[in-house]
């Protein structure tokens, strides 16, 4: 067992409901997780966005906060650290992520553009396609192979990117490599697919953003499992990464340890003049984008101690665990583990669920009612319908996704999950697919309703 690098300080209490008022809350929720209160739940797997513990320099720091309109020194720190962690001189900064795609492609993306990526996530694709713009998927085939144990299962196949950029020229907006790789199991990307993707999108003048929410997690993965790395600091990993990139996007939420903001970083000063009215328009003033001076001082300490090798192994190893424990009970989980979460395979969990009865979320329900624990689907639900078709899209695995949230769970509250499966491997028969009660029309499993097959 590793020690973990960080004692605890200030404690929340849990409370576990009882069974038959959990069976309540859910059906009150209209059997949608997003819609139970906090006090709910006894784990929160929903997400590792927002949900991470501040560290005592993050909590200190907040009281430095300059919350001026304009020439924040709480900015020009924010800005410093972008430069010296990542590299990029210039920043926009901005409330979440979703809101950096949406100033990012009101300007990059024009109805009829194609982006060129590997998977991206679903706010992310309905971002692009609210520009009238369409998603070419070019993730390597490992990525849907459960047998591969692959340890870049996020990467770009080159191949397929070359084909994209050469029969879609003057067509390719740009092209996004989102690492860790959210959507096919949180899998990393190597950095010599990162080099070649970069030397691909160069030679059809095609620009490179990353979406990096995690890209801490993405650079241990390159240090654990790229050889040539082995020996290289963290920091000096993301350095490299981010040098092959035009710019980034990020919800600083996940990997800078914050509950709220994020960021636009760029090399060109002609693209941050191009954005940077559409940043005012939507986000606020360019000195703090929807963000108080406070949240860009955590947002500042957190990008630094998010990069740290010790914390890093450590979440990663605890994610790990929790997916390896569940493995050898014979639970379906992508392999090799990912970095923030881990993910079950819920059609093969649930064979006798099919996929437009939405096993994942099936599972998900089960999972509230049986331990209180909360989960979320990435499956079929949340790929959405086609906009030109209307029809549903099958997504290619029906996931459940177990959210890690940062430095918050202890090693006893994974082992209660694990039991928690135990119980439902044994009653899997007694879980019944869901149907729509109401389907939203855009990122449905935010707000839609579903209601219970027999």
């Amino acid at each position: 067992m590793n020690l973990p690098p960080f004692k605890t300080k200030m404690v929340e209490p849990v409370t576990l409901l009882s069974r038959g008022e959990r069976t309540k809350r859910i059906k009150k929720a209209r059997y949608n997780l997003f819609f139970l209160n906090s006090p709910d739940v006894a784990i929160d797997f929903l997400t590792d966005s927002g949900t991470g513990a501040m560290s005592e320099n993050q909590w200190s720091v907040l009281m430095q906060g300059d919350e001026s309109y304009a020439g924040s020194t709480s900015f020009a720190r924010l800005k410093g650290s972008i430069k010296k962690i990542l590299g990029f001189p210039f920043v926009i900064p901005v409330h979440q992520g979703r809101g950096a795609e949406a100033v990012f492609n009101k300007v990059m993306l024009q109805n009829g553009n194609i982006v060129v990526g590997n998977s991206p996530f679903d706010t992310t694709r309905a971002h692009i396609e609210t520009r009238g713009a369409t998603i070419t998927d070019v993730t390597c085939g490992e990525a849907f192979s459960a047998k591969s144990a692959f340890g870049f299962k996020g990467n770009l196949d080159i191949k397929k990117l070359e084909r994209a950029l050469s029969a879609n020229k003057g067509r390719v907006g740009y092209v996004l490599v989102t690492i860790t790789c959210n959507s096919v199991g949180g899998q990393p990307v190597s950095l010599e697919n990162i080099k070649a993707a970069a030397r691909t999108a160069k030679k059809y003048k095609v620009p490179l953003f990353y979406d990096i929410a995690r890209f801490a997690e993405n650079s241990y993965f390159i240090k654990e499992r790229e050889k040539r790395y082995h020996n290289t600091s963290i920091q000096n990993i993301v350095l490299e990464t981010m040098k092959y990139a035009d710019g980034v996007l990020m919800s600083a939420k996940k990997d800078a340890i914050v509950n709220m903001g994020g960021f636009i970083a760029l090399r060109s000063a002609e693209l941050y003049r191009s954005l940077s009215p559409q940043a005012i328009l939507y986000e606020g003033f360019l000195n703090y984008g929807g963000m108080s001076g406070r949240d860009m001082e955590a947002l500042a300490e957190g990008l630094r101690e998010g990069t740290e090798e010790a914390y890093l192994k450590h979440r990663i190893g605890q994610t790990r665990y929790l997916g390896e424990t569940l493995r050898k009970l014979g639970v379906p989980v992508i392999f090799p583990i990912g970095g923030h979460a881990v993910y079950i395979d819920a059609a093969k969990f649930l064979p006798h669920i099919p996929w437009n009865q939405f096993p994942a979320q099936a599972l998900a329900i089960a999972l509230y009612i049986e331990g209180g624990i909360r989960s979320v689907e990435i499956g079929s639900i949340m790929e959405g319908r086609d906009p030109k078709t209307g029809e549903n899209r099958r997504a290619r695995h029906e996931l459940l996704r177990l959210a890690i949230p940062r430095r918050v769970y202890s090693r006893e509250h994974f082992d209660y999950a694990v039991e928690v499966f135990k119980k439902l491997i044994k009653a899997k028969k007694q879980i019944h697919g869901v149907k729509f009660a109401y389907e939203a029309p855009v990122l449905r499993h935010f707000s839609s309703t579903f209601k219970l097959l027999e």
